[in-house]
């Protein structure tokens, strides 16, 4: 399997650094609440000094929307929406030990990340821009179709993962009670991206370690490197 970004991505995001990572043997067993609270406390301490609209991963972002035609106080990156709410409500909803611990890294990061179930994905994942054919599946159970030209997750069978980059997720290969094996994704766009994102994924990579007893496969992607090939 292989995720990419497609030519035109790098194209006109040149400044894109992304992170990815692949690990088989997820359960829901883990716990991770302590890990939680570290990263939690790392982004709180950030939203002490500052509302999360004034991070430089959150403008950049939100640049990065406005780009692409929408208005970014509509569309959030899910970075910022997480750390919306979580100046809030002082805490995020648990779903699944892998989706919080994720949650609370893209707090402490800043950066939005993706988590995928492998087992629910046709060939090979692309961020590209949409034709307008493909086929999105909300959480609520509803079909959609992209608009021509939304950047979206797209995999073989044209089914779109994610909506407008990296602001809402599908439900189809959402992390469930039986997901076994994930493909998680980070991105980002402001100065230093690159070093942040293969921070993250190190970190990540070393929870996996730690909570699952897994060895991760993992990448940088550039515009010089931009595909991630891994087995399921």
């Amino acid at each position: 399997m292989q995720f990419s970004h497609s030519d035109a991505i790098w194209q006109a995001f040149p400044e894109l650094a992304a992170g990815a990572l692949s690990a088989d043997g997820v359960d829901a067993s883990a716990d991770v609440e302590e890990a939680i609270a570290s990263f939690s406390a790392i982004a709180g301490a950030r939203l002490a000094e500052a509302q999360e609209s004034e991070f430089p991963e959150i403008q950049a972002w939100r640049r990065g929307f406005s780009r692409m035609g929408l208005k970014p106080t509509q569309y959030r990156s899910a970075s910022e929406a997480l750390l919306r709410r979580f100046r809030q409500e002082h805490a995020l909803p648990r779903l699944h030990p892998l989706v919080d611990l994720c949650n609370a890294v893209s707090l402490a990061f800043a950066i939005p990340v993706a988590v995928f179930d492998t087992e629910k994905i046709a060939g090979d994942l692309q961020v590209r821009h949409a034709t307008g054919h493909e086929t999105y599946l909300t959480f609520s159970g509803q079909s959609e179709h992209p608009e021509p030209g939304e950047v979206i997750f797209a995999d073989d069978e044209g089914r779109a993962h994610a909506r407008r980059w990296t602001n809402r997720q599908s439900g189809l290969s959402a992390v469930r009670e039986t997901t076994g094996s994930v493909l998680i994704v980070a991105e980002a766009l402001h100065a230093g991206a690159g070093e942040d994102a293969a921070s993250l994924v190190a970190t990540l990579a070393d929870a996996f370690a730690r909570h699952w007893s897994v060895t991760a496969a993992t990448a940088a992607l550039s515009q010089a490197s931009p595909r991630f090939a891994f087995q399921l």
